[in-house]
């Protein structure tokens, strides 16, 4: 019976969540926007002083490895490597992308592709296709959204699309095997069961080496100087 600590950081979404044999002991998480770097670390101390625990009770912790926001992912996994690090635990990574497709698997239970979607810049987002038993279909890609996104899988498969940047495809995608499922966001309750199915196959990171899956290379926006 694995204790898990869950880090999911990788949207505007911070959230962490403790975990018993693949049950939710605790989640705290916040939906404002971007306040990680001083939320993470509070909502960890807080979770394990609620639950009258340490770092060191932990059986592993787990954390969103991506793909999604840049400075997110480093924040989640930098806080993360260190507890690990610290308390000598293993930690194990977790696809952004399939802790949602598994979820919504989990509470639909549809003979159906599943399409998880994480905001990208314009009209791009980070996505891959899974079946009902998590298998990929489509591998983790970034994928710019038109009328014709999907048409080849969408001809003979029903897909359901999902999570913060699928509201795109709604609004360009008008198939009529396209479905569109509202309000599902990343969270670290959606990790567990990945997470320990990970622990239990033993599928641990290198704690120093790793790093976050960021799909693509962080661009830092210079602004334009003033003319006077």
């Amino acid at each position: 019976m694995a204790l898990i600590l869950n880090i999911d950081t990788s949207t505007d979404i911070c959230s962490v969540a403790i975990a018993r044999d693949e049950h939710v002991v605790a989640l705290k998480e916040n939906d404002e926007g971007f306040n990680h770097s001083t939320l993470l670390g509070v909502y960890v101390d807080d979770l394990l002083k609620e639950n009258n625990l340490t770092a060191n009770d932990l059986d592993a912790v787990a954390v969103s490895m991506g793909p999604g926001s840049y400075t997110g992912l480093r924040i989640g996994v930098s806080l993360a490597k260190g507890i690990c690090f610290g308390a000598g635990k293993p930690l194990i990574a977790v696809s952004t992308l399939e802790a949602l497709a598994n979820a919504v698997a989990c509470r639909e239970n549809e003979e159906a592709y599943y399409c998880p979607m994480i905001d990208a810049r314009r009209m791009e987002v980070y996505t891959a296709i899974y079946d009902r038993i998590g298998n990929v279909v489509r591998d983790i890609h970034a994928e710019i959204i038109d009328e014709n996104s999907f048409a080849d899988l969408l001809s003979e498969h029903k897909i359901l699309f999902f999570g913060n940047g699928s509201n795109k495809i709604k609004e360009v995608l008008k198939h009529p095997n396209a479905m569109f499922i509202d309000g599902v966001a990343t969270s670290a309750g959606n990790m567990i069961t990945l997470a320990e199915r990970k622990f239990e196959d033993k599928k641990f990171e290198d704690v120093a080496y790793f790093e976050p899956f960021y799909l693509k290379d962080f661009v830092a926006t210079v602004p334009k100087k003033k003319v006077l």
